[in-house]
């Protein structure tokens, strides 16, 4: 695949939940090896937007598109194939261990009672070793912190050997420490494996650091679009969150940051 190659796009896409509208008109596309963020608050339509790639929902027009083939046309194994879904919760009912869970990535490569083969063993090792989660490879998932928890979901996904990784809220329970240290990995995983990444977030200066493009929700319609210094504009974040905001430079990364004004009286 070329660097710059589109690996997933969605054109127009529109959903309802009973006689609510969830997304009208939205279109998103993600080249290879890059991250793209999804903002916007709650209710906007992000986590649908994730759902309706690997078709957890059904879109009302067919619209999606994942290596350049119809998502409508694979089935859920051919998905799982070419995209890897990090869902914003994540329940490990079983007494697993994390190489357990980590193995379950290969389940879209393997036919039916078909044994893991030297390259499933390779992917999954690989996988492990790239989000720092090898050493506790023999403990039960249970047993692990929430940040070591989404390195090994994050380690499942890569081990898919996917094109596309959707995340949903990646950091939504975690510290700033892990929160900054799964994003390094997500962006730094990508770049070098070249795996289009699209993932939705709450915290905007996050975003801002670590998401090449933006994509901004409100009430279901892309609001706005672009890079991080496109999008790094009080007006739109007046609009977007009904927040006050004053746009500064990282002083490290020089990527724009937002300083929250606070509410009169404080």
């Amino acid at each position: 695949m070329a660097q710059d190659e589109v690996v997933l796009r969605c054109e127009g896409v529109g959903a309802s939940l009973g006689d609510r509208r969830v997304l009208d008109a939205v279109g998103v596309w993600v080249k290879r090896g890059e991250v793209v963020g999804v903002l916007g608050p709650n209710g906007a339509g992000k986590s649908t937007l994730l759902r309706l790639v690997v078709r957890v929902l059904e879109p009302e027009v067919e619209c999606v598109w994942v290596c350049g083939e119809e998502v409508r046309r694979l089935s859920q194994k051919e998905i799982a194939r070419r995209v890897g879904y990090v869902p914003q919760q994540v329940v490990v009912p079983f007494p697993f261990t994390v190489e357990e869970v980590v193995r379950m990535g290969r389940w879209p490569h393997l036919g039916r009672l078909q044994p893991e083969g030297e390259r499933d063993a390779r992917a999954v090792r690989e996988a492990m070793e790239e989000v720092g989660v090898w050493g506790i490879r023999g403990r039960r998932v249970g047993e692990v912190s929430g940040g070591e928890v989404q390195r090994v979901v994050l380690a499942r996904a890569f081990a898919q050997e996917p094109a596309v990784l959707l995340l949903d809220e990646p950091t939504s329970h975690l510290d700033p420490g892990f929160a900054c240290r799964v994003m390094g990995l997500v962006r730094g995983v990508c770049r070098r494996r070249g795996v289009g990444a699209l993932a939705t977030f709450h915290d905007i200066n996050l975003a801002l650091l670590y998401a090449d493009r933006l994509v901004c929700l409100k009430e279901g319609r892309v609001l706005a679009s672009g890079t991080p210094e496109d999008v790094a504009d009080p007006a739109l974040f007046r609009d977007l969150y009904g927040i006050e905001v004053v746009c500064i430079s990282h002083p490290v990364s020089g990527r724009p940051q937002v300083v929250f004004v606070p509410e009169a009286g404080l």
